[in-house]
């Protein structure tokens, strides 16, 4: 049985993708977007993000465009939550 008090996961998503995808919000902040990977990388590394970060970041694809983090998230094979229609 699930804990009543446990705070709910949006489908889609586990609670570790929303760990991960928070601190990528925390440490991107809202000022980079849109932005590639190199960009993403360099703005991190200025915000002295953990290693962990900057790794993730440094795989995703070259050339690529993204809008927001929850784009990068997406290209991070991290849950996201599903569109609601």
């Amino acid at each position: 049985m699930s804990d009543p008090h446990q705070p709910g996961t949006p489908a889609g998503t586990d609670p570790a993708d929303i760990e991960r995808r928070a601190a990528l919000a925390e440490v991107l902040g809202k000022e980079v977007w849109p932005a590639d990977r190199d960009t993403l990388v360099t703005k991190v590394k200025e915000g002295n993000a953990t290693d962990n970060v900057v790794s993730q970041l440094r795989g995703l694809p070259e050339g690529q465009q993204f809008t927001n983090v929850q784009d990068v998230a997406q290209a991070l094979g991290l849950g996201t939550e599903q569109e609601r229609f």
